[in-house]
């Protein structure tokens, strides 16, 4: 039997793409999580290893789907061999069924992990890049009490908020004014 997997990170994200693969692989059975592949306890991922009998394929459409950490996904690998359950990785063309499938499934999980470490390097590069600069980024910070008062004043007399007060903008939308904006009612 062939049992896909699905995965995305966020609600913003869909799994469409990969059920259409999937679908069109052969898959009878299709578990689906929406989670960091960086969790150990993902719901879907779990209904889908209990699911697994000896000979059945555990399918995914690409790598990172199953795991996000080379560790995690060589020990899926091992805990799928164990079994006798073949790994199959649609983008990636790998089937573990097959000595070449298995060299390939450990070179591109090497090459997964390693492009994952150089977007987080160049992440931070940047971060600190920034930094020099004297961004900070992030969320900004709460509104003082006298902050406040100030934006309530404006409001009041009508003035343009975000012009004068030189506060980031969600700072002063408020949604109760006259224009929904919050910075020129």
């Amino acid at each position: 039997m062939k049992i896909g997997y699905a995965r995305v990170s966020t609600d913003a994200q869909d799994t469409s793409m990969q059920l259409d693969a999937l679908k069109k692989y052969g898959c009878e059975r299709i578990f689906e999580d929406q989670e960091s592949g960086a969790l150990d306890n993902r719901q879907g991922l779990a209904q889908a290893m209990a699911s697994l009998r000896a000979g059945d394929h555990f399918v995914v459409w690409r790598l990172d789907r199953a795991s996000r950490s080379l560790r995690k996904l060589i020990e899926l690998a091992e805990d799928l061999a164990l079994r006798s359950v073949h790994f199959v990785s649609l983008s990636e063309a790998i089937d573990t069924s097959t000595p070449g499938g298995k060299l390939t499934f450990h070179l591109f999980a090497a090459l997964s992990e390693f492009e994952r470490n150089l977007i987080r390097e160049r992440t931070k590069a940047g971060l600190e890049a920034a930094r020099a600069r004297g961004r900070t980024g992030g969320r900004p910070q709460k509104l003082s009490q006298e902050d406040a008062g100030t934006l309530v004043t404006m409001y009041k007399e009508k003035r343009v908020v975000s012009r004068e007060s030189g506060l980031h903008r969600s700072f002063y939308s408020l949604p109760h004014c006259e224009c929904g904006v919050g910075n020129d009612c």
